[in-house]
């Protein structure tokens, strides 16, 4: 269940720079619990349609039950948003006006302890988005060996990979590694390194890390990105959030790299590559909740938002 009304980040910036119009078509890739697609929806009247992505079964549920006001303007789909060229030739879903994917997770996933999104579960750690996934948090943790468990903390910014690791390696063999456990090797890794107490949990990066390999986030985020700059119309918006350093970086590059005519290694004398830009930055840096937003939704903090516009290519 979800004990408090939920709160969607940076949505007066999202709408703001996606400006949605009456009649106009979006896709959330994201839904979670419909927040921003809910304000796209009251500005697209009164025949504007859009795609309602979520991978998570029980999430889409949610969303439907939110949006039931709006269900003959919207598809949902149970799909990850890797998927989204496909799904959109499937529906011939044109055109496309603007594209908006919040990366964060939802209340409603951290509040059910099933799922091991919060650091209070205390039995083994799940993490899928979908149940149909086979790989859990809990295998890797058991699986994996030391190199490619440093790997995974390593590629998620946590600073003690291998310290932490290594204890992980000694513990899981006299005990399994619940969440219970994994939080305090990584108290007992932090307070042998720093003295100082933050106001993070200490487990923060050790658990994006492992829902990030379990989900594969960083290849599918790749792969929406492809997909969202080649089915948006030509003037149509991409709302990128991000939550995580890594996936930041990985929009950041994305879209650096799509705003360029030339890609070649500056090294060469003239260009090879052949590639044109296909889309123009909106934000030059990312946009951050306020404070006043930060103060009433504590999850929004580490939020950036990036926002492109797809343009013309006259090279076509």
């Amino acid at each position: 269940m979800i004990s408090r009304e939920h709160q969607p980040v940076l949505l007066a910036e999202v709408i703001n720079y996606l400006d949605p119009q009456p009649n106009q078509n979006f896709i959330d890739a994201t839904v979670g619990l419909g927040g921003h697609l809910r304000a796209i929806l009251d500005r697209t009247a009164p025949q504007g349609k859009a795609l309602a992505f979520d991978f998570d079964p029980e999430a889409l549920s949610l969303a439907q039950a939110k949006l039931s006001q709006y269900k003959d303007r919207v598809i949902f789909i149970n799909k990850n948003y890797s998927e989204l060229k496909q799904v959109v030739y499937e529906y011939k879903f044109s055109p496309i006006n603007g594209i908006v994917c919040d990366l964060g997770y939802s209340s409603a996933q951290v509040e059910d302890e099933r799922r091991g999104f919060s650091f209070s579960v205390k039995g083994p750690i799940d993490l899928r988005y979908n149940p149909s996934q086979k790989i859990t948090a809990d295998y890797l943790l058991h699986h994996l060996s030391e190199e490619e468990l440093t790997e995974i903390f390593r590629q998620g910014d946590e600073r003690l990979a291998r310290s932490i690791v290594k204890a992980i390696i000694k513990k899981r063999k006299e005990a399994r590694i619940t969440g219970e456990v994994l939080n305090e090797i990584v108290k007992r890794t932090y307070k042998r390194f720093f003295k100082k107490s933050s106001k993070v949990h200490p487990a923060t990066k050790v658990w994006q890390a492992l829902r990030i390999a379990v989900n594969n986030e960083f290849e599918n985020l790749q792969k929406f990105l492809s997909a969202a700059v080649e089915v948006l119309a030509e003037g149509g918006r991409l709302a990128v959030i991000s939550f995580h350093s890594a996936e930041d970086r990985i929009v950041k590059n994305f879209f650096r790299q799509e705003a360029k005519d030339c890609i070649c290694d500056p090294r060469l004398p003239q260009c090879i590559c052949q590639h044109r830009a296909t889309i123009k930055i909106i934000t030059k840096k990312p946009v951050v909740p306020s404070e006043d937003e930060i103060r009433r939704n504590p999850r929004s903090r580490s939020a950036k938002l990036r926002v492109i516009e797809k343009i013309k290519n006259n090279y076509n």
